[in-house]
């Protein structure tokens, strides 16, 4: 008989910030999968777990997730925590859930906390409709390429940043985005969590008056602007559609349905700029 793979969601911060049930899941698994089992034992001596672990950090994600998937195969159940948040948001985890669904093991999940879903809660921007980014590329010219791409989204949208590029990103969300509304939530659940609104530029001069450390979660408003936007504007909405596997005629079709505009010209103009 298999075993039983369980995905547990463990805290952001907050050492209280974690369910009944994930507890009671932890003390029963026979093995627990942590990105960091130094890490992780913080968490479970606080809580008096001890139990077999294994450690899955990202670099050795590929070979320890053969080592688990034995496990489960076995008939040993175990337990899939990250050092923080959800197993595979942001984190390692999906490799070994992709194996345990092709080897039909029973995946069960343990929700609660995720730092980009508790920051858009208290970000005041729209909730209704958002997209997760994650972390934007390092390097300044495709980091500033994938927010161009994305100047034209109207939903809001959420990113994670590092401490030593937060100043840079927030600085080319300035430059393109153009005023919008954002929220940086700082070590959410800890200590010194601290939440920052307002545009680019008065999120910068407060982010430079404290001290920068931790993590970040940035919110931003998407794109409220009214009015006929022109083919110059959407093109790039096409060509990251095209870059994502889309046809041109089907990229065409659906980003002047959305803005309604005409499609042969469009399409026209997506040709003619690719070749330039």
């Amino acid at each position: 008989m298999k075993g039983l793979l369980y995905i547990v969601s463990t805290p952001i911060g907050n050492l209280e910030d974690i369910t009944l049930r994930a507890l009671r899941v932890l003390k029963e698994v026979d093995v627990i999968a942590a990105e960091d089992t130094r890490h992780s034992l913080k968490l479970l001596n606080h809580y008096g777990i001890s139990k077999p672990m294994i450690s899955y950090w990202k670099e050795k994600e590929q070979v320890r997730s053969d080592e688990i998937m034995k496990r489960l195969l076995s008939g040993r159940s175990v337990a899939l925590i990250s050092d923080a948040g959800t197993p595979g948001i942001s984190d390692p985890g999906a490799v070994l859930i992709r194996k345990a669904i092709e080897e039909h093991i029973q995946i069960i999940p343990v929700p609660g906390a995720s730092a980009f879903v508790t920051a858009l809660s208290l970000s005041g921007l729209p909730t209704d409709e958002f997209t997760f980014l994650g972390f934007l590329p390092a390097g300044t010219t495709r980091r500033q390429k994938v927010l161009e791409e994305l100047c034209l989204e109207r939903r809001t949208l959420i990113f994670y940043e590092a401490p030593h590029r937060i100043i840079e990103t927030l600085t080319d969300m300035e430059m393109i985005f153009n005023g919008r509304k954002i929220a940086v939530a700082k070590e959410i659940t800890k200590m010194h969590e601290k939440i920052f609104r307002g545009a680019a530029s008065e999120v910068i001069a407060a982010l430079n008056r404290s001290t920068i450390s931790g993590e970040y979660v940035i919110v931003v408003e998407g794109n409220t602007a009214e009015g006929k936007h022109t083919v110059d504007e959407v093109l790039p909405e096409v060509f990251s559609l095209i870059k994502k596997g889309l046809g041109r005629k089907e990229a065409v079709r659906r980003v002047s349905d959305i803005y309604g505009l005409s499609k042969k010209e469009l399409y026209s103009r997506s040709l003619k700029d690719e070749i330039a």
